[in-house]
Formats: C-alpha cells, sequence, structure tokens
C-alpha cells in the first residue's frame, strides 16, 4: 500500500447531460484527502452528489475534469481492463442495492471465494479466510445458499464480506445500512468499524443516518456538488 493518502481528488468536476439536453454539475471541483485507515462519511441531501464522487473513486465513472488516485494509482488514462485491476486490489465496493454487489446463483462462500481471487496464501489458508469472514458476518450456517436465496439483510451482509475478502486498503459504501432494520445496520456498521480498526481499512461511506456518520472520523458534507469539510474526530 502507498504510504500516502488511500484517497486523492484534486479537482475533481463531472457533468453530464440531463434528459432535456442540459448539462448538470454533479461534482464542482472536489478537493478530497482520505489517510490510511481514516473513517469517512459523506453527508448530504439527495441529488448532492455523493454517490457519483463513489464510483468516480471506484473508476466506474470517469470524470469530466481533475485527478483522482487511489492506493497510490492515478486512476486517469487507465484502460477499462486497468481499471478492473485496481478494483480488485484496492478496493472495496458496498453498493445501496446488495444485489448488484453478488453472483446471484452462486452459494455464499462462493461469492466470497471468488472476491478472494487477487489474495495470496494457500488454498487452505484462503478456505479458513472465507469462513472467518462468513462468520464475521453470521452467514456461515448459509455458506452454501444461494445469494439470490437469502434475506436483502443477509446479501447486503453477504456484499460485505465479499467487499472485504481481498483485505483492499478501501472499502467504498453507499448507504450500506439505509434498506435495513436498525438491528441488522447496527451489524453492518460494527463490521465496518471493525474492519478499519483490525485491518487499517479506511472508509468512505455515503450515509444519510446520523448514527453510522457518528461512528468515523470525519464528515464532509456534499451540497451542489461542492465538498465542505467538518472537524476531524479522530
Amino acid at each position: 500500500m502507498s504510504a500516502g493518502p488511500v484517497v486523492r481528488c484534486e479537482g475533481v468536476t463531472h457533468v453530464y447531460p440531463d434528459t432535456d439536453g442540459t448539462e448538470v454539475v454533479a461534482l464542482d471541483a472536489v478537493d478530497l484527502e482520505v489517510a490510511p485507515g481514516q473513517a469517512v462519511a459523506l453527508v448530504g441531501p439527495s441529488g448532492s452528489g455523493k454517490s457519483t464522487l463513489l464510483t468516480v473513486l471506484a473508476g466506474l465513472v470517469r470524470p469530466t475534469a481533475g485527478r483522482v488516485s487511489v492506493a497510490g494509482t492515478d486512476l486517469g488514462g487507465l484502460t477499462e481492463r486497468a481499471l478492473l485491476g485496481v478494483r480488485a486490489r484496492s478496493l472495496g465496493i458496498v453498493l445501496q442495492t446488495p444485489g448488484r454487489n453478488l453472483l446471484p446463483y452462486a452459494s455464499a462462500r462462493r461469492n466470497v471465494t471468488f472476491a478472494q481471487r487477487s489474495a495470496g496464501g494457500t488454498r487452505a489458508e484462503r478456505g479458513r479466510e472465507v469462513d472467518g469472514l462468513l462468520e464475521a458476518v453470521g452467514l456461515l450456517p448459509w455458506a452454501g445458499t444461494a445469494a439470490r436465496h437469502l434475506s436483502g439483510g443477509q446479501q447486503q451482509r453477504l456484499a460485505l464480506a465479499v467487499a472485504l475478502a481481498g483485505d483492499p486498503p478501501l472499502l467504498l459504501a453507499d448507504e450500506p445500512t439505509s434498506q435495513l432494520d436498525r438491528a441488522t445496520g447496527e451489524v453492518v456498521l460494527e463490521l465496518m468499524v471493525r474492519a478499519r480498526e483490525e485491518r487499517g481499512t479506511a472508509l468512505v461511506v455515503v450515509t444519510h443516518d446520523r448514527e453510522v456518520s457518528r461512528r468515523l472520523d470525519v464528515e464532509h458534507t456534499i451540497h451542489d456538488g461542492r465538498l465542505t469539510s467538518g472537524p476531524d474526530r479522530g
């Protein structure tokens, strides 16, 4: 992992055409740094640019202008194949709809094993790691169950296990608790915080949940595509 920031955005701007052809500025000259192991909340009203920023950090959307680097790799100019490599090595991603993170017909264990493909170690060591992740998210009894047969809360917990399987330096999560009941949401939040504490994983979490935001180090507010940084609580 790079000794510098795990995320660095410099002047990141993203403009896209609306349905009527007018230009929408989703991100407006955003500057952001996230240190290794830091936990960051992105808050703001719906449509403010939070999720757009997350997809830019994941290399899923290329910004109109500005520079983005993740784990020491400048994403600008990378081919789609190279971006896939960055996501496999350096990123865990938990999207708002958990099914989008998963292979629906594969078992819970197979989902985590597939996501772990870039990890080192022996086959036996990787197998123990998979079972450890499934146990951590409370899904070891359902290891052989296809992802599509799990409940929404179980799918979200499996998505988190999948995101952490490659031991990435950065976890990106878009409203990870929004579709969960309070108890399940607390489990997911605790797992993310534990990954930060035990693995040194940096977190960037888009959330409307004040409890989630309070558990993280710093809160950045996005409004009309512009980012304002709050005090670091770490």
